[in-house]
């Protein structure tokens, strides 16, 4: 059911108006899991990159233990960069916008075939 004419015109002022308020979209962007994700991710490249790095410098002076210790601090960013990313694609609440929904955590049984079934059952209808 469309929104009358001054419906419309409120909504556009509330929405400019929130828009505006610093305050709301900071605390908008702080309860956005993708945000933080997002935040990880970057933290966990720059641990990449600090852990090359040192891996590096294992090469350089020869030092075999320093060159593992580089090693393990790349894998253990990379992962922590992929939970991330995961937990951002994940059955949380995604967005602020109200159209996001929360889902339940449970993963399906089925693999491959059964997520695709699922997806296409619940697909948006916008024919």
């Amino acid at each position: 059911m469309p929104l009358s004419e001054h419906e419309q015109r409120l909504f556009e002022q509330i929405e400019k108006s929130l828009a505006e308020d610093p305050k709301f979209a900071s605390a908008v962007r702080s309860t956005d899991p993708r945000f933080h994700a997002r935040r990880r991710m970057v933290v966990a490249g720059v641990v990449v990159l600090a852990g090359l790095g040192v891996v590096v410098l294992g090469a350089v002076r020869d030092n075999t233990l320093l060159g593992v210790a580089g090693f393990v601090i790349m894998m253990l960013a990379s992962g922590f960069a992929i939970q991330s990313r995961r937990r951002a694609q994940g059955n949380e609440l995604r967005a602020v916008d109200g159209t996001a929904s929360r889902q339940t955590g449970q993963r399906s049984s089925g693999g491959f075939i059964a997520r695709l079934e699922a997806r296409w059952r619940d697909r948006p209808e916008s024919r």
